[in-house]
């Protein structure tokens, strides 16, 4: 256990902690390591009558995370104790019952309702929304949560038996999706210790896209993940300028070198783009796996994968040079690469949106949301001929040794 806990529960196991069991309790405002116990009346939500049911709710769920279902059923197979879900304090809900004056809910037995709240009052603003659809009898609901594993066991066993307990038929989560943690140069992400990079501090110094590649490249699926900036930067540069933008750059500008910026006519795919499409299409399964699965990590190394292959396609034909003694086949090889350049901005449009809408955009291609491939590839990689194509410019710019020294610098500890 973490002799440096915060509140009430554990920051290295997870463990919660009531106040007495806490390891030389001190004030963080006083520093007073005095520690009063006070007799106070309280209510209890009764867990321990709900193992068996709990229990068999995890068993029907699939799709979790094997360290997910081990959090939940090591907490069902050790004893689990009743939980006090009110609280003595000035701020918060107030418990709207009778002896309970001055007693608030505690605060993850009162959140994860808010989950119900919000849709209510999301329905509440408009004419026909009704909150019960996704909340009341919703069996055609997929519902999925996003979880720090510290988070786990209030997803995995509190709320669902506040939910279970009811005796209602309140929608439960289907999958619940817990991550490890990401850590920061070694330690560990603390806001109110000022230790890390946040989201509002992130998007002053660089784009979303950037810090969202390689949080998902990085996903702590299976274990702790350290972001170090020095990692990051050689990431960033690597797989979105070096290899991503370096492809949609090179097929655009030369298209606009040797086809007058449009997606060039004649002639019919050959071998090797018959060689390419199979490949992808393998690879596209893939991903569409991954990303159902919920398999964030996997899915960013198949995108990256499949921009090495557009590369690799690109260098091997090299319609640079055949343009020089074959403009028809330089034409065939143009016309793919260009449509290559969308498939790969469209399978990536889920991780990098931003930069995806880009490389589309200059290809003539402004779907809110583009089309997911389906079928057979090679009358897409064959199609588009005479749409102009915009210039793009460099879509990523390297991150400087001087701006990560910067970075270093401003968020180093």
């Amino acid at each position: 256990m973490d002799g440096s806990a915060r509140g009430d529960q554990c920051d290295h196991c997870g463990t919660l902690l009531d106040p007495p069991d806490l390891i030389d309790p001190r004030s963080a405002l006083s520093g007073d390591r005095t520690l009063e116990t006070r007799d106070s009346r309280h209510l209890f939500l009764r867990q321990s009558q709900l193992v068996d049911s709990i229990g068999a709710w995890i068993d029907s769920r699939t799709g979790w995370p094997p360290f997910v279902v081990s959090t939940a059923k090591s907490w069902l197979n050790a004893e689990l104790r009743d939980r006090c879900i009110t609280r003595d304090l000035a701020w918060g809900i107030a418990v709207p019952r009778e002896g309970f004056d001055g007693k608030v809910f505690y605060v993850w037995f009162d959140a994860p309702i808010g989950y119900i709240a919000a849709t209510q009052e999301w329905a509440d603003a408009a004419r026909g929304r009704d909150w019960r659809q996704w909340w009341w009898q919703a069996n055609d609901v997929s519902y999925i949560q996003f979880l720090g594993k510290d988070n786990i066991p209030f997803h995995t066993v509190s709320f669902p038996a506040t939910l279970i307990g009811s005796g209602e038929p309140w929608k439960t989560a289907d999958v619940i999706k817990g991550f490890h943690w990401l850590n920061y140069e070694g330690g560990k992400f603390s806001i109110s210790r000022k230790r890390g990079i946040f989201t509002d501090a992130a998007l002053e110094e660089l784009p979303a896209d950037l810090w969202r590649w390689w949080l998902i490249a990085n996903a702590p699926e299976s274990a702790d993940t350290d972001f170090a900036v020095t990692r990051f930067v050689a990431d960033v540069n690597k797989d979105l300028a070096d290899i991503f933008g370096n492809l949609a750059n090179r097929i655009i500008s030369f298209a606009h070198r040797a086809f007058e910026g449009r997606i060039p006519d004649g002639g019919a795919p050959g071998e090797a783009e018959r060689q390419l499409a199979d490949d992808l299409e393998q690879r596209i399964a893939a991903l569409h796996r991954h990303h159902t699965a919920l398999e964030f990590r996997s899915a960013a190394a198949v995108t990256r994968a499949i921009w090495d292959t557009a590369n690799a396609y690109l260098q091997h034909t090299a319609p640079w040079t055949a343009i020089k003694s074959d403009p028809a086949r330089a034409a065939i090889i143009t016309r793919t690469g260009l449509n290559l350049v969308a498939l790969c901005a469209t399978l990536a449009w889920s991780i990098v949106p931003d930069l995806a809408e880009r490389v589309l955009g200059a290809l003539g291609r402004n779907d809110a949301v583009p089309r997911w491939p389906n079928g057979p590839l090679i009358p897409l990689l064959d199609s588009g001929a005479g749409t102009p194509v915009a210039r793009l410019g460099p879509l990523v710019e390297k991150i400087s040794p001087e701006k990560a020294d910067h970075l270093t610098r401003r968020f180093g500890t």
